[in-house]
């Protein structure tokens, strides 16, 4: 088995599918990467046992075909350090073993027989769903929620991004019980309601992998699993099992004090302010009354504190809230409209964080609960 292929084209698509591979696996070979040479197509595959990627290539010179698995620490690790040069690979199908060759050197690898990787194939289940998506829509629609997603043993249920799909649009939830977003979209159609959740780790993985353009990506899911193909990458996963909570219930609806403000001049005074909250809290304070917003923090232990005084519209009861600091700079990061609105009830409820202005089709909702304050 003989291909060549240049260092950096290789390496690039090594460093995609190794971010898979977990810190510990159930089994030795899931540490590797797996070679599959057909005609000129190079696929490369790997797995942590829950999530497969697969990307292919085309190389040059390629003789014979065959599956070996090679370690891919020390893959990524050698090709990080090559600049852009041709390089020959010569695998021995018998004992497993690769020599790379360069203009300057040769390095040996032994890897082992790929027919014992292990595969995690898409189950075409008869009540299988499909519809496809752009892949800067998709990008954008997980960068938006991923962050919000929980890590909580008893209820895995919210340890995933909710894709709540229906004829008239698509839906992407997550939440932490803290901290909830709503991406919905218009233009993503399927032809019944349905339903599934998406694993934090794959929906990551997606967000590094996915491409900001228009190329279609292919979706189909299951009971059981989803394939996302594109280009010239796949990615199967499980998923989560479980009913997701009623997102739409905890969405207040009576909100109506509401400010408006540019948002880079909150965030950025958010940050600043922020850096004198109390560690182990991380509260700031926003003030509201007409025409402006006062952000405050403290650290009384220290005897810090920080005070911005900003120009908003605010129409409604003047108060006094309190948001955890890296939360509230999170969803104010992630909004990309130039203005921002926040909507409360009252310093006890959830407030509303939303975009002054939404792309055409596109609706984003950020739920934030307060802390409480002591004065």
């Amino acid at each position: 088995m003989k291909f060549q292929v240049t260092s950096t084209r290789l390496f690039n698509q090594l460093q995609a599918v190794s971010r898979v591979i977990g810190s510990k696996n159930s089994l030795p070979i899931l540490e590797d990467i797996l070679f599959q040479l057909e005609g000129n197509k190079l696929s490369l595959t790997a797995s942590d046992g829950e999530t497969t990627i697969r990307t292919s290539m085309e190389v040059d010179e390629a003789e014979g075909s065959g599956l070996v698995a090679f370690g891919a620490k020390i893959l990524i690790e050698t090709f990080k350090q090559f600049p852009e040069v041709p390089l020959t690979f010569v695998i021995d199908e018998q004992n497993f073993g690769m020599t790379i060759s360069s203009l300057n050197g040769e390095y040996s690898v032994v890897g082992v027989n790929g027919a014992e990787y292990p595969q995690v194939p898409f189950e075409a289940e008869a009540d299988s769903h499909a519809f496809t998506m752009s892949s800067a829509l998709l990008l954008d629609a997980i960068s938006k929620t991923v962050s919000c997603t929980a890590d909580d043993e008893l209820r895995p249920v919210m340890n995933g991004i909710f894709f709540d799909l229906t004829p008239e649009k698509a839906t992407l939830v997550a939440t932490d019980a803290h901290r909830l977003v709503r991406y919905s979209n218009s233009s993503i159609h399927v032809d019944e309601p349905a339903s599934f959740i998406l694993p934090k780790k794959p929906a990551n993985l997606l967000k590094n992998v996915l491409a900001k353009d228009e190329n279609e990506v292919n979706i189909r899911f299951g009971a059981r699993n989803v394939l996302f193909n594109f280009a010239s990458t796949e990615i199967i996963c499980r998923l989560i099992d479980g009913r997701y909570p009623n997102y739409n219930a905890v969405i207040p609806q009576n909100n109506t004090n509401i400010m408006t403000i540019d948002r880079a001049t909150l965030l950025s005074a958010c940050k600043r302010v922020a850096v004198f909250a109390n560690a182990g809290t991380a509260l700031i304070r926003l003030a509201l009354a007409e025409n402006s917003v006062t952000v405050s923090s403290q650290d009384i232990d220290f005897s810090t504190s920080a005070e911005e005084k900003l120009v908003c519209s605010y129409s409604g009861t003047p108060m006094a809230i309190g948001f955890k600091a890296p939360f509230l700079n999170e969803l104010l990061g992630t909004i990309e409209s130039d203005e921002v609105m926040l909507k409360l009830a009252d310093p006890a409820r959830a407030g509303l964080l939303l975009p002054a202005e939404n792309k055409e089709g596109e609706e984003l909702l950020m739920l934030l609960m307060p802390m409480l304050l002591n004065d």
